[in-house]
């Protein structure tokens, strides 16, 4: 009974052992294949990812060699595109113009997204003998809207083409100027304004602003600011050589003590600007390139008077013959070449209506005596005059040909 007993264990128990085997045998098998399986797996992912990657360059090159016109040259003209086709600029072109032939206009195309861009570019328009063939003088408008006296400044320019640029930069950023005929000096000649504040720095970065369009143009090599108020006191043959062959430029700056002169100075300006330079001028100013090249490309005064040249400082007044005073000294005639009437106390000058505008007033203007034009007497001390509303325009007209010779 016994030995019956012992047999049927050790059956029992080689049972046991081979069933263990078994498994282990499963098992086994069963880990091999699925490492095959993963290694499979990893194989077939690797061949598909590769081959969609080969297709995606194969895409690509085809598609670069079937509209590259480098490597591909048409016999025949490619179809124009539609107005909704065309390509349109990049947003980070700031400046592109357009001269077309006689008579000769540059047609403003840049935005002012990044102003220092423009500033840079146009500090680099430099002068040859095959860029400027005929010298310009750039006319630059800084208004408020409209220009209400653009009747007479039209027949003004009217005959001088290709002597002269006229660029216009205003407040009114609603302004447009559709209703300009196409043969007008001031058709499209608008550049990107901002808003501007009177008194405010913003002023003289309106000036820098339409110098640095002026700049753009090689060809322009003298800078006369005006305003709409403004108007031409001689014919533009005169005043075109009397620019064009200046040696100096005409800055108005002087030494004003008092709360309106040195009361105005910053003493956060020193060591670069300190009292004793500190100057006071006429807004309205003419410079030749060498000067403007040297205003656009200023990274040291402009950015103190725009930190610390705010409420009640009125930087128009003092940044420029400042750093006129300051860099260049000997080229400058110390004196502006439009008359303001300041006879009257206040912030503001005289304002002429239609009942001012006489032949005796206009005569007058035109002759004054003390100045200097290079080194020698001159009885043309003032070429521009303001300010003069619309109201005037019939008279200023009627006085043009008789008086001021256009």
């Amino acid at each position: 009974m016994m030995k019956k007993k012992k047999s049927q264990e050790t059956e029992e128990d080689s049972l046991q052992q081979e069933s263990r085997h078994h498994l282990h045998q499963i098992f086994i098998s069963m880990m091999f294949k699925s490492q095959r399986f993963f290694q499979h797996l990893v194989l077939y992912s690797f061949l598909i990812g590769f081959v969609f990657g080969l297709g995606f360059l194969l895409n690509f090159h085809m598609r670069n060699i079937s509209f590259s016109p480098q490597l591909f040259r048409l016999s025949f003209p490619s179809p124009s595109l539609s107005p909704q086709l065309q390509p349109q600029p990049e947003k980070n072109v700031l400046v592109k113009e357009t001269v077309v032939p006689e008579p000769e206009r540059v047609v403003i195309m840049h935005n002012m997204t990044a102003e220092g861009e423009l500033m840079r570019r146009a500090s680099k328009v430099q002068e040859t003998p095959s860029t400027v063939k005929r010298k310009k003088v750039a006319f630059m408008f800084l208004t408020r809207g409209k220009l209400p006296l653009a009747k007479l400044w039209e027949r003004f320019f009217d005959g001088h083409q290709g002597l002269f640029s006229v660029y216009i930069h205003t407040s009114d950023l609603s302004y447009v100027d559709d209703c300009i005929p196409e043969t007008s000096p001031f058709y499209r000649r608008r550049i990107p304004s901002k808003e501007v504040k009177w008194g405010m720095v913003s002023m003289v970065e309106a000036e820098r602003r339409l110098l640095a369009n002026g700049l753009l143009d090689a060809a322009n090599q003298r800078f006369v600011l005006l305003s709409e108020t403004d108007i031409p006191l001689f014919n533009f043959s005169t005043i075109y050589s009397y620019l064009i062959n200046s040696q100096h430029s005409f800055v108005d700056l002087f030494d004003l003590p008092g709360a309106a002169g040195r009361g105005r100075y910053n003493r956060r300006m020193s060591p670069l600007i300190t009292r004793s330079k500190w100057r006071k001028g006429s807004q309205w100013f003419e410079i030749d390139r060498e000067l403007a090249l040297a205003v656009v490309s200023d990274n040291n005064y402009f950015p103190l008077f725009k930190k610390h040249c705010r409420w009640g400082c009125y930087s128009d007044e003092h940044y420029l013959p400042t750093f006129v005073h300051v860099m260049f000294p000997g080229k400058n005639a110390n004196r502006s070449l439009t008359w303001t009437d300041w006879s009257r106390r206040g912030p503001h000058p005289r304002k002429y209506t239609r009942r001012s505008v006489r032949a005796e007033l206009l005569t007058k203007l035109r002759n004054r005596e003390g100045c200097v034009y290079n080194g020698n007497e001159s009885n043309k001390c003032y070429l521009f005059a303001r300010k003069f509303d619309e109201s005037c325009i019939d008279m200023l007209i009627h006085f043009s040909g008789r008086i001021m010779g256009f």
